[in-house]
């Protein structure tokens, strides 16, 4: 796992490993006994490389497949005035789910790529024809992990929309360029996918990343991870992005922009004071938030100060915004 505990990840972990014969199978065993910790973390030792296999493409699907479960929830909390966040804190509760995961704009990760080839093999390179038959919750669940940062990008469009604002022109920062907190790994990150749809839309898009110094996806994105196979051969006026930015200084990424995303929860953002935010951004803006990082109080005085507030499965907000609108009204009659 990226991050600052990376050796520990691979140490310190439970291990499935297989070969494809017996004595394969032994100088296997015997490499991973030498380099992680399999007295405290035991090896699991399976018949055929394909079991082995399959049990990392089954962990993942496993996960990937209860985020996207969860898309449709978060969908249905925002039209609805539900809060999934205090929903799953809830369910969590229970130690039988104690591993349900919010849903944020994507999952990322270069493992979870594995599901989408392990697929896309099985029928089409290994020749099996009963693939279509096998596999449909596995490629829905990969389909929709991987379009749910569209809807980040509908959102800052009604956001900025419901402030007499256009997204076409509009200066958006987003805030977390990788795809998971606190590290700096941008590969299959979910923040691409809402740059790309906002550039395509008109945006004029900053980036700001605590972990990143270059966003390698975007520079390259003529040539990685081949000529013509970027994520950018789905989006159109993309050009411009090859010489997008990451801002390391957050008070001049911030000035003067007209909407923020909260696209990833790294600890220098979960504790930005909404009157700090505003002053710096140089008035009310349009604020995004992926990962339920704005705790109710934020949101309320997000509105106060005459900002927009949307996110990503928190129907709630809507009823934030009536009561701060009723507070408003009651003042002034």
């Amino acid at each position: 796992m990226p991050g600052k505990d990376y050796v520990a990840s691979v140490r310190d972990f439970w291990r499935v490993c297989a070969g494809c014969t017996d004595k394969a199978r032994a100088k296997v065993e015997k490499f991973l006994s030498e380099v992680i910790n399999t007295k405290d973390y035991p090896l699991t030792i399976m018949d055929r490389p394909i079991e082995s296999e399959t049990a990392k493409i089954v962990e993942n699907s496993y996960r990937a497949t209860i985020l996207a479960f969860l898309n449709e929830w978060s969908l249905f909390s925002e039209k609805n005035g539900v809060d999934l966040i205090k929903v799953i804190n809830a369910i969590k509760m229970r130690p039988t789910h104690s591993n349900i995961i919010f849903p944020g704009p994507g999952i990322g990760a270069i493992a979870f790529q594995k599901m989408e080839v392990w697929v896309t093999a099985y029928k089409h390179i290994l020749g099996f024809e009963d693939g279509d038959e096998i596999f449909k919750i596995t490629p829905t669940a990969i389909d929709i992990n991987d379009t749910r940062a569209l809807h980040v990008a509908e959102l800052t469009r009604d956001a900025l929309r419901n402030m007499g604002h256009y997204i076409a022109g509009a200066d958006v920062l987003i805030c977390g360029a990788s795809y998971r907190q606190d590290v700096g790994d941008t590969r299959y990150s979910g923040s691409e996918i809402v740059v790309r749809k906002l550039t395509e839309m008109g945006a004029e898009m900053r980036v700001h990343d605590p972990y990143v110094d270059h966003w390698y996806e975007m520079e390259n994105q003529d040539t990685y991870p081949s000529s013509g196979h970027s994520r950018k051969r789905f989006f159109r006026n993309q050009e411009g992005l090859a010489k997008l930015k990451i801002e390391s200084d957050f008070s001049v990424a911030i000035k003067d922009i007209e909407a923020l995303i909260l696209a990833v929860p790294h600890k220098e953002y979960l504790n930005f004071e909404p009157d700090t935010i505003v002053k710096m951004a140089g008035g009310p803006i349009a604020v995004i938030d992926c990962f339920g990082i704005l705790s109710d109080k934020d949101i309320r005085r997000y509105f106060e100060l005459g900002c927009e507030v949307k996110a990503l499965g928190r129907g709630h907000i809507q009823q934030i915004k009536k009561e701060v609108q009723k507070r408003k009204l009651q003042r002034l009659s």
